[in-house]
């Protein structure tokens, strides 16, 4: 599982979001790809920071109770974002994610430009692979 690495079950292509995005706007692209987060990015795909539907779904009460002019990403986005490596192992971003850390992580090369990104749902998909894969091999092991 060690050699399992980030980069083999990564989504290469999540739902971005832009800092000066409306909150409406970052609103449709949720219900649209029904994506639960994604990263911020400039134009050239550095990665600025964060914003979950949860985040969204906050600001969009708030404005609806309150009958106020809806934000911009740039206003509830996290700046401090939790990120990952495509040559990193699944297996420790699986230990990470079981400690009730952030459900997707963007996916960057070594200058901060994003790559993609990986959900929980993506490490379960990698761990049911690799364990049929080692049950088959036990399989054919003990047939010998």
């Amino acid at each position: 599982m060690e050699s399992l690495q980030i980069q083999q079950y990564m989504n290469h292509y999540p739902v971005t979001f832009t800092e000066k995005m409306s909150v409406e706007e970052a609103s449709l692209r949720f219900l649209k790809t029904k994506q639960i987060g994604g990263p911020v990015i400039d134009e050239n795909y550095k990665l600025l920071g964060f914003i979950s539907e949860g985040d969204v779904l906050g600001k969009m009460l708030e404005t609806l109770y309150y009958n106020e002019r809806v934000a911009i990403v740039k206003d509830i986005m996290r700046k401090e974002v939790l990120s990952v490596k495509p040559y990193d192992s699944i297996l420790e971003l699986g230990q990470t994610m079981v400690k009730d850390r952030p459900k997707v992580y963007p996916v960057i090369d070594d200058d901060g430009n994003l790559l993609g990104t990986i959900s929980r749902n993506e490490v379960l998909q990698a761990c049911h692979n690799h364990g049929r894969e080692r049950l088959s091999i036990s399989k054919l092991q003990a047939a010998v």
